[in-house]
């Protein structure tokens, strides 16, 4: 799995990751999917926004790592959204009523707004 990352601070000096993961979000992927948020959450910053635009298919282990992403953020007491839903997965979401448990937007632009207005990318 591919999982492309970059990093935004704001005028503050607040950081936000975006992760972008590819393909699949499966029993086979999620594993390497949590441990990229942990990461990232335990050492870059407690703010993260997960972009699924590149992901058309999830599976229930790609929905738990999902959920163990937004309680350690919110263990840190921090932030973590979900947007640009790829419509292939997106019914996963609302079959699973995930869609009520998750902030999600339809842009990362919106999502990263509505986190820190004035980001800067990093890279």
């Amino acid at each position: 799995m591919n999982i492309d990352q970059k990093t935004y601070t704001n005028l503050d000096g607040n950081t936000v990751i975006v992760l972008k993961p590819t393909e699949r979000l499966d029993i086979t992927t999620a594993w390497q999917f949590r441990l990229k948020l942990q990461e990232c959450i335990s050492k870059l910053s407690r703010h993260v926004v997960v972009n699924l635009g590149q992901v058309n298919f999830i599976d229930s282990s790609g929905l738990t790592s999902l959920v163990a992403g937004m309680r350690d953020a919110d263990k840190a007491k921090g932030s973590f959204l979900i947007c640009n839903i790829h419509p292939e997965a997106k019914l996963v979401f609302e079959v699973t009523m995930m869609d009520t448990v998750f902030e999600i937007f339809e842009t990362e632009a919106e999502a990263l707004e509505r986190l820190f207005p004035n980001l800067v990318k990093n890279e």
